[in-house]
C-alpha cells in the first residue's frame, strides 16, 4: 500500500535509531525514544520510505495525536475470548479455569472459529495491535478426527487475520500428552497429532502469505514428551522459524517435570536444543536461578502476559531478572481477559513495584519497545515495530484529548502510564488504514461481531 501520513507527534527510537535529520523534541539517545513533531511519513509498497519532522501535512492523511509503531501481541489464544467475564465466580485456580476453557474448545468448528477470531482480531486492531502470535493447538474435529483439510482450523485463523487487516504468525502447536506421558483426554484429542512426526507432516501443509507466517510451538513439557521435543525444534530450525513454548507457568509443571526427568522445564528445553534467539518462553513465572541464566545466556525471549497471569493467580514472573540476564521481553494478551498492550506493559512494571516495593524498574521507552520491536522480532517479523525507513508502515495513533491523556505530552510515558486501548484512534497496518477515528474499516461493528460470534458459540 502507498500513501502519505502526517503525525502531529511521533515516537521513534525503539532501537536507538536517533533523532530525525531535521531535529525535534528529543535527544535520540540509544535505548530511549525520541519525540518528533510534525512528522511526514511517506509509504510505498507497505513500507516506510522516509520520515521528515517539522513538516506541514499538505494532502497527507492526518494522524492527530501521538504516533507509535504498531503493537505486537506475542501470545494469543483467540478462542479464550469466549471466557471473558464467565470464569470469575467460585474462586479456584488455573486448573479449574482450564476445565471451563476445555468446554469452549470442545464446541468450536472451523466456521465458528473464523467468525470468532475475525472479531477478536478486529478488537486487537482497535487496540493498536497490527500483528498477533496465535499459539494454536485446536487442530482437529472432536475425537481427534482430522478435517478434510487437516489445517482447517489454522487456515480459519489466517483468514480471520486477513479479514481484520492485521498480520499473524501462526504458532502451530505440538500437543501430544495430557501430562508427562499420559494419553490425551477426550478434549485434548482435538489438540493431538499422535506424534511429533505427524505434527510436522501436517504443519508442512501450511503456506505462508503476505500477512501470515508460520512458526512452531511446544505447548509445554507436560504436553510434549522429551523424545519429541527435538522433532519440533528441527522443523523450526530448518525453516528459520520462531518457536514458542509455555514454560513454568505453574509450580505443578515444575514438580511434574522434576519427577519425570529430574530437571526443570527450562533445563529440559535447553538439553534438547530448543533455547536460542528464535525461541520465546511464555510466562516463565516460576524459574530457578539456573533457569534464568539458561534463558538469558541463550538470548531466548521471554513473553510476559501480566493480565492473564494475575487473572489466573499464576504469580509474578522474574521479568527484570531474565532481561538482566540477556533475554529480550515481549508481551501478550494470552487468555484475552483484557486486550490492551498498554496495560500489559504497565502491569509488568507495576507488578514489579508490588513485588519489590520499589518504583522504576523499566523506562516507558523500554516497555514500549517490548510491545513493539521486540514483540515483532519474537514473531519472526524483524522488519516491523519501528518508525524508520524500510520498516513496515504500521502506525498507531494515540489520542491526546481523552480524560486519560489530556495534559502535557510525555512521549512514551503518556502511552504506557496514561493511555489505554480506548485511546487508540487510528491504525495503519502495512500502509493500509484499518482503523480511522476509532472505527474499524473492515469490521465496522466490532462489538456486534463479537456478540454474534459468542452467541453462536453458546447456542
Amino acid at each position: 500500500m502507498n500513501g502519505r501520513f502526517w503525525a502531529r507527534y511521533a515516537w521513534t527510537g525503539a532501537l536507538g535509531v536517533g533523532a530525525l535529520e531535521s531535529g525535534g523534541l528529543g535527544s535520540g539517545t540509544a535505548g530511549s525514544g525520541t519525540l518528533e513533531s510534525g512528522v511526514l511519513i511517506d509509504v510505498a509498497a507497505g513500507r516506510i520510505v522516509s520520515l521528515q519532522a517539522d513538516s506541514a501535512p499538505g494532502d497527507a492523511v492526518v494522524l492527530d495525536g501521538l504516533v507509535i509503531p504498531g503493537l505486537a501481541n506475542a501470545h494469543s489464544h483467540a478462542f479464550h475470548r469466549a471466557l471473558r467475564g464467565a470464569t470469575q465466580l467460585g474462586g479456584g485456580t488455573f486448573w479449574t479455569w482450564r476445565e471451563t476453557m476445555y468446554r469452549v474448545a470442545a464446541a468450536l468448528t472451523p466456521d465458528e472459529y473464523l467468525e470468532l477470531a475475525r472479531a477478536v482480531y478486529a478488537e486487537m486492531a482497535l487496540a493498536g495491535i497490527t500483528c498477533v502470535g496465535e499459539f494454536h493447538y485446536l487442530h482437529h474435529a472432536p475425537g481427534g478426527v482430522a478435517y478434510d483439510d487437516p489445517n482447517a482450523m489454522g487456515e480459519a485463523l489466517i483468514e480471520a487475520a486477513a479479514q481484520a487487516g492485521i498480520r499473524i504468525t501462526l504458532l502451530d502447536t505440538c500437543y501430544l500428552s495430557s501430562g508427562f506421558g499420559a494419553p490425551p483426554d477426550e478434549t485434548q484429542l482435538r489438540f493431538s497429532d499422535g506424534s511429533g512426526e505427524a505434527w510436522a507432516e501436517r504443519v508442512g501443509g501450511l503456506k505462508e502469505r503476505d500477512h501470515a507466517r508460520v512458526g512452531a510451538a511446544v505447548h509445554s513439557v507436560r504436553a510434549v514428551p522429551a523424545d519429541q521435543l527435538e522433532v519440533v525444534g528441527a522443523w523450526a530450525a530448518q525453516r528459520n522459524a520462531p518457536i514458542h513454548a509455555h514454560v513454568s507457568e505453574q509450580p505443578a509443571e515444575n514438580e511434574g517435570c522434576l519427577a519425570a526427568y529430574g530437571v526443570t522445564p527450562t533445563r529440559l528445553l535447553a538439553d534438547h536444543g530448543l533455547l536460542g534467539p528464535r525461541t520465546t518462553a511464555v510466562h516463565a513465572t516460576h524459574l530457578t536461578s539456573q533457569d534464568i541464566a539458561l534463558l538469558g545466556g541463550s538470548a531466548t525471549t521471554v513473553c510476559m502476559c501480566p493480565t492473564t497471569e494475575r487473572d489466573l493467580a499464576d504469580g509474578i514472573g522474574p521479568a527484570r531478572e531474565v532481561q538482566a540476564a540477556g533475554s529480550p521481553l515481549s508481551l501478550g494478551s494470552d487468555s484475552q481477559a483484557v486486550i490492551d498492550l498498554f496495560e500489559e506493559a504497565r502491569a509488568m512494571e507495576l507488578n514489579e513495584r508490588l513485588r519489590t516495593r520499589r518504583r522504576g524498574h523499566w523506562t516507558a521507552d523500554a516497555l514500549l519497545r517490548a510491545a513493539t520491536a521486540d514483540g515483532h522480532a519474537s514473531l519472526g517479523w524483524p522488519e516491523a515495530g519501528t518508525l524508520k525507513a524500510g520498516a513496515l508502515a504500521d502506525l498507531v495513533t494515540i489520542s491526546l484529548d481523552s480524560v486519560r491523556t489530556a495534559g502535557p505530552l510525555h512521549g512514551a510515558e503518556t502511552a504506557i502510564f496514561a493511555a489505554t486501548s480506548a485511546d487508540v484512534s487510528d491504525v495503519v497496518a502495512g500502509g493500509r488504514v484499518i482503523v480511522r477515528r476509532g472505527v474499524h474499516q473492515l469490521v465496522p461493528d466490532v462489538a456486534g461481531a463479537l456478540r454474534q460470534a459468542l452467541a453462536r458459540l453458546a447456542a
